[in-house]
């Protein structure tokens, strides 16, 4: 996979972004301060709550999700065997479709963790 697969992935997202902001979007702000709240340390460390958020976004197939969650681990200072594990919890909790979807997620690990 070229990175610009995942540059484009990033740019959609923030142009989204920008563009629910500018609209105004009660519910797009509701979701990003409940993002904030969720991912924020307790009981759990925003890094513990990065790992899970990777295993359901192979379960659910994300791509977006998996790469988001992916770096989002990785800046919290989730180590690569951390985050394949959590890969490896998505594929079990997904079945056969998770490991398709768990490619991606390998692919934006080796772009994350080799650079």
């Amino acid at each position: 996979m070229t990175s610009d697969k995942l540059k484009d992935l990033t740019a959609t997202r923030k142009w989204a972004h920008r563009k629910l902001i500018d609209q105004d979007s009660e519910t797009y702000r509701a979701f990003v301060e409940m993002e904030a709240a969720t991912f924020k340390d307790g009981a759990l460390k925003k890094q513990h709550k990065e790992l899970i958020a990777i295993g359901i976004s192979v379960q659910i197939q994300c791509e977006s999700c998996m790469q988001w969650h992916i770096e989002q681990a990785a800046a919290a200072g989730a180590s690569y065997d951390e985050v394949f594990e959590a890969v490896e919890v998505g594929i079990e909790m997904g079945g056969g479709p998770a490991t398709v979807a768990a490619r991606f997620a390998l692919q934006v690990m080796d772009s994350i963790f080799t650079e």
